[in-house]
């Protein structure tokens, strides 16, 4: 099955000059779509992620496997200390 683009849609984004002489700079000749287009999609990936966490924080708490903050530094010094010895 080929992969294809999902379909673009046009927008207007106003940016302070200085960032978009930025952006210029590292998308090259007629890259400035994708560029931005990237970044905002690796924000939106972001902002996701962290709604996750937030949503599921505690979730463990109290349950089979559950490690307090105490429990889970002890445990990744345990195995820092293995991977030096």
């Amino acid at each position: 099955m080929a992969h294809s683009d999902p379909p673009l849609t046009r927008t207007n984004v106003t940016l302070p000059a200085s960032l978009l002489d930025e952006v210029d700079r590292y998308a090259g000749p007629r890259g400035r779509s994708r560029y931005v287009a990237e970044a905002v999609a690796q924000r939106v990936r972001r902002d996701a992620l962290g709604a996750a966490i937030r949503d599921t924080a505690g979730a463990m708490v109290g349950r089979p496997g559950w490690m307090g903050p105490d429990e889970v530094a002890h445990w990744v010094d345990e195995l820092r200390s293995e991977e030096t010895t």
